[in-house]
């Protein structure tokens, strides 16, 4: 059972949002916190699989409360759920922690696919905003100590970390390289090590944001 919980202040959509959960098999709805403090008390009780996040919140913005939220329960994968079109928002919020966004436009239709993949462990993101919010990560702060860090990956360390920010899974990987899967997961493990970060995710972001992966798919 993958747990969900909705943070949207507008509560019309968030009832849009947790009733269409309600309803799908392998998914427990923990609650549709209308703002970022209650959505922190919830993880404080149970922590979520899955955080279906707005960012325009008048009491904690989305990218505070994904930071926040990340600080307290850090496996939770927290997909930004937004209608603002502006791909600086979005890289804010994959910095603070987030695993993705989804246009509010295609949040319902797309809404199994979205769970299911950050679940997964995968970024999820529209193609065609990809390339922008890539540039604007690239203009992050920070960049002298990342390079560094990446460029103390191996070889084959630089080529994993390389497959997974091209959208390959653990999987993929491991028949691509002709080694086994727990060899896989054991450079990944290196990889999180040395970057310093806790998750996939954290690293394929660190990779796209200082030109060490392509961005050509999306992953």
């Amino acid at each position: 059972m993958i747990g969900v919980l909705v943070v949207d202040d507008h509560e019309v959509f968030s009832e849009a949002l947790a009733l269409l959960l309600e309803q799908q098999p392998g998914v427990r709805l923990l609650g549709a916190a209308q703002g970022g403090s209650r959505a922190l008390e919830i993880c404080r009780d149970e922590a979520p699989d899955v955080v279906l996040m707005d960012i325009d919140m008048p009491e904690m913005d989305g990218v505070e409360a994904t930071r926040r939220l990340r600080e307290l329960c850090p496996e939770a994968k927290v997909v930004i759920v937004t209608g603002l079109d502006d791909p600086t928002v979005v890289a804010n919020a994959l910095a603070a922690g987030a695993c993705g966004y989804v246009p509010k436009t295609r949040a319902v239709e797309d809404l199994m696919d979205v769970v299911q993949r950050a679940a997964a462990g995968e970024l999820v993101m529209p193609e065609a905003d990809l390339a922008a919010v890539v540039q604007e990560l690239e203009g992050g702060q920070g960049a002298s100590a990342a390079r560094l860090a990446l460029h103390r990956l191996t070889p084959r360390e630089a080529e994993i970390l390389r497959s997974l920010a091209a959208g390959d899974t653990i999987a993929d990987i491991a028949g691509a390289l002709g080694i086994s899967v727990l060899t896989v997961q054991s450079h990944v493990k290196n990889i999180l090590a040395k970057l310093g970060v806790h998750s996939r995710l954290e690293a394929v972001t660190l990779a796209w944001r200082h030109g060490f992966a392509p961005t050509t798919r999306s992953a």
